[in-house]
């Protein structure tokens, strides 16, 4: 990171999701295990699509896939402690939704990772899955937090 990097705070996202941690997600070496961080992603994403969109997610015609995800890693999350999960949109297309994400632990403002997180709309079953528009309840639940 260089050091006229500006790294976002809590304020610059429209939802802040609070994750509780747990015994299993510290790994050997004492510190949350960085899979567990993509396994936040998703919860907070998912989390707030259910409860935003007015419908169970997973009960539409089309479904989100992740096709994209990514995470910069820029200090250690702990065990026993809350994370809190800034969630911002970044695009929001015709299929597709790219997600921005923090992680913050504890009082600090500076998070202790940034996350990518891309949903791409999809309609079928198995290998015969096609691109579709993002359903109109997600769309609703996302557009308020297009930054």
């Amino acid at each position: 990171m260089s050091d006229d990097e500006t790294l976002p705070r809590r304020e610059d996202f429209g939802v802040l999701r609070r994750i509780t941690t747990r015994w299993a997600d510290e790994d050997v070496y004492g510190h949350v295990n960085n899979v567990t961080y993509y396994s936040y992603f998703d919860t907070a994403v998912n989390g707030h699509l259910i409860e935003h969109s007015g419908v169970d997610t997973r009960t539409l015609d089309a479904v989100g896939v992740v096709a994209e995800t990514s995470c910069r890693f820029l200090r250690q999350l702990r065990f026993p402690a809350d994370v809190e999960v800034g969630l911002a949109v970044e695009r929001l297309g015709t299929s597709s939704i790219t997600y921005r994400i923090a992680l913050f632990q504890g009082e600090s403002e500076e998070p202790a990772a940034l996350g990518r997180f891309v949903h791409v709309y999809v309609a079928g079953q198995g290998e015969q899955r096609a691109t579709t528009p993002v359903p109109e309840p997600v769309r609703r639940a996302v557009e308020p937090l297009l930054r």
